[in-house]
């Protein structure tokens, strides 16, 4: 039976005995026939798959699609990449036409491009969109910014390693992971303040969220996609967790007629009332959810631990998926909403349209054989999809697929048992998941390098930037699967190792396997730096770099990175491996902590220079006279009196300190004399010293510095009189004497 929105098949929900193969051939015939019935239009009508070819010299850029014989005209707009509206580039492109060349464009710039065909069978007229994201050297993506992984509690020790392997791939790939654990018991609301509470710490630098494992699912809404009387009400809302301002209800809410409890929706019971994003969604959310997935004979913990192990493998390039895409179209043109266009129009920027194929979704990705995207739609229940399979399908399965999506009634609320949406991410290689067909999703940035969480929040976002078919900005919209996640993976770095030498570290690496690669580079952090920064100012050709000059005490960890140009179906862009680290202690300061002096006799002109220095390696004496030494306690003779500035330069080759150490010669002075009647105590002084005179009555003093500048002045008859010098700064200074002839009298005097 079938109403005028959805095709929906009774004896999937009700008669459990019925053959798996017979479901599947009722099912493909119904639809076949529905396809017939309705018009002659397919889903590849309704899709312009385009690709892309570039070149810098011109920048050029060139839009190909596949031809189609009922095709009227093509119109092409343009936009940057993120921006809200389209502008026309041409229109009323003749439909024999393929190709269209874009030399307005530049270098480094990322472009998205929107291809409308016209078409017409008969007196019918419909349209097919195409979508790709473009660019010509698109710069890397070095930071994707902070990553909140929200972990269910149960796993906090049962996948502790595989949970610390995940967060050092996350922070592989450039993310900043904000990690927290949570009751599978907890109330949404709680997990909501937790999510909000870390966002809003840097809300510009947060972008995504991972939930791992069954963190508590958000209902929400009085809707049904699949158009089913008995499936109208809240349905599971992860939009919830990734909107970070918009205000969510339960107060208006009313529906329990026909409905199980877990989709009634009253108001006060935990369930919101939008049935859409209310503001638009900030953060990129994805979930790996494997509870309850019953009909597998491993634990919820091994199914995840499963999961997280294909991950990594994925991520390091253990495995490389053939780009190439699969399409199991079990509903046709369905009145132009087309489901499996989702399919056709996302995978020709992915993997190409040459390889692009329409074939069954199961055998064709049986024994592992190797498929990057899937997409497969038919008839369904919360267990099924017709021409597909049902879930107990995969638990003898080993499909080779990475990116897939489906589409039928019921599964895509999956918070179910045996949920049929979840259950490819239980089996074989298969990482994301997504119910796409109402609406269709939007996935073509993905080939200029964007994860999948990106284009998950595009498709939450989306009231008609992009063609949605139906169910726009629903609340509904999940991804399955680690948000992270992108179309094109770099081979990383093997064996990284730091060394720490003196002051620096020797970091070096064994290279990547792959063939492409233009150099590495290297990222470091540290107990003071908690981001990921570059430390090489050029591309590393080699295997080895040294970070020299290590400020900061404590641990360094170090990341090596290799950079290759992607060339894609959609373009060209600077892609980065998933970094791999090594970490070095740095117990060794590079501040030099030193003082110099010099010991010698005013009256004689050799002096003994010292410093004593922490930290430093090397010294570099001036003796103020031109003369020289790299001693570190050196020896000079001067050739004349005078006031002289010593100055030494401490270094360690990282750092260095500059010390002065003034001298006052007096040898070969005229008119001066030394006379043993002259007593100064004490000497050295903190500042005041007194004077004892024997046989001279008056004199006039003063205080010279080392400079030779009258620092002090007095005339006073001295006899055993206190002199205060305590404001003068700490050094050498001479005191003179003169009596009423005028002969003078020094005397050396230290203040410390």
């Amino acid at each position: 039976s079938f109403d005028s929105s959805f095709i929906y098949f009774v004896t999937f929900g009700k008669h459990k005995k019925t053959s798996i193969h017979m479901k599947k051939i009722i099912l493909l015939f119904c639809s076949l026939f529905i396809i017939n019935f309705a018009s002659a239009q397919s889903c590849e009508d309704a899709s312009v798959e385009l690709w892309a070819n570039v070149q810098t010299s011109p920048p050029t850029v060139t839009l190909n699609w596949v031809s189609v014989p009922t095709a009227t005209n093509y119109s092409i707009s343009r936009k940057l990449k993120g921006g809200t509206s389209w502008t026309a580039l041409v229109t009323g492109l003749s439909g024999t036409t393929t190709q269209y060349v874009d030399n307005t464009v530049s270098v480094g710039t990322s472009y998205e491009y929107l291809v409308v065909r016209s078409a017409l069978t008969g007196t019918t007229s419909f349209n097919g969109y195409g979508y790709i994201n473009s660019g010509i050297e698109v710069p890397v993506t070095e930071y994707r910014g902070k990553l909140i992984l929200l972990i269910a509690n149960t796993f906090s020790t049962t996948l502790a390693a595989e949970i610390k392997r995940l967060q050092g791939d996350l922070e592989g790939d450039g993310w900043e992971v904000l990690t927290d654990y949570v009751s599978p018991t907890a109330s949404v609301t709680t997990v909501k303040a937790m999510i909000t509470t870390t966002y809003n710490l840097d809300p510009i630098n947060t972008k995504a969220l991972f939930l791992l494992g069954h963190i508590p699912v958000p209902y929400s809404g009085n809707f049904g996609p699949d158009a089913h009387p008995d499936h109208q009400g809240a349905w599971p809302a992860d939009t919830y967790y990734g909107d970070m301002n918009g205000t969510w209800s339960d107060n208006v809410v009313n529906v329990t007629s026909g409905l199980p409890a877990r989709t009634q929706n009253v108001p006060g019971d935990g369930k919101f009332d939008q049935s859409s994003v209310v503001t638009g969604v900030e953060l990129e959310v994805g979930r790996v959810d494997l509870s309850n997935m019953t009909s597998f004979t491993l634990t919820e913990t091994q199914l995840t631990q499963n999961y997280l192990n294909k991950d990594h493998n994925y991520r390091v390039k253990q495995f490389t998926p053939i780009k190439r895409a699969v399409i199991d179209d079990n509903f046709g043109y369905f009145s132009g909403e087309a489901f499996a266009a989702s399919g056709f129009k996302n995978f020709g920027p992915l993997v190409k349209p040459s390889n692009v194929i329409s074939a069954d979704y199961e055998t064709t990705m049986a024994a592992n054989t190797s498929y990057q995207w899937s997409y497969g739609c038919g008839g369904g229940s919360f267990t099924s999809a017709g021409g597909i399979g049902v879930t107990t399908d995969f638990t003898t399965s080993n499909l080779g697929g990475v990116f897939t999506m489906l589409f039928g009634s019921y599964f895509g609320d999956w918070d179910v048992t045996d949920n049929f949406l979840r259950a490819p991410l239980c089996q074989g290689s298969i990482l994301t998941n997504v119910w796409s067909g109402r609406p269709h999703w939007v996935l073509h940035h993905m080939g200029l390098g964007e994860p999948i969480g990106y284009s998950t929040r595009v498709t939450q976002n989306n009231t008609g930037l992009y063609y949605y078919s139906y169910a726009d900005n629903f609340i509904g919209i999940a991804l399955m699967g680690d948000p992270t996640l992108r179309n094109d993976v770099v081979s990383p770095v093997s064996n990284v190792v730091a060394t720490k030498a003196s002051y620096n570290c020797n970091i070096s690496w064994s290279a990547s396997t792959q063939t492409n690669v233009l150099g590495y580079n290297i990222y470091m952090k540290n107990d003071t730096n908690k981001t990921y920064t570059k430390i090489n100012s050029t591309l590393i050709a080699g295997t080895t770099y040294t970070d020299n000059c290590l400020i900061y005490l404590g641990i360094y960890k170090y990341m090596v990175r290799a950079l290759v140009l992607e060339n894609t179906p959609s373009g060209t862009y600077y892609n980065l491996s998933e970094g791999i680290a090594d970490t070095a202690m740095n117990t060794v300061n590079l501040t030099i902590y030193a003082n110099a002096g010099a010991i010698y006799s005013g009256t004689s002109s050799a002096v003994n220079y010292t410093c004593a220095a922490t930290g430093g390696t090397a010294f570099a004496w001036n003796f103020g006279d031109g003369g020289t030494s790299n001693l570190q306690n050196p020896s000079h003779t001067y050739t004349a009196s005078g006031n002289y500035t010593a100055t030494v330069i401490v270094s360690n080759g990282c750092n260095s300190v500059t010390l002065t150490v003034p001298v006052g010669l007096t040898t070969g002075l005229m008119g001066t004399f030394t006379d043993n009647n002259v007593s100064v105590f004490p000497n050295p002084s903190k500042g005041k010293i007194n004077v004892t005179i024997n046989n001279y009555d008056l004199f006039d003093v003063q205080v010279l510095n080392i400079a030779g500048q009258v620092v002090y002045k007095d005339h006073t008859a001295l006899n055993n009189k206190e002199i205060n010098l305590e404001g003068l700064p700490k050094g050498l200074y001479l005191l003179q004497l003169k009596d009423k002839d005028n002969a003078t009298i020094n005397k050396k005097i230290v203040i410390e």
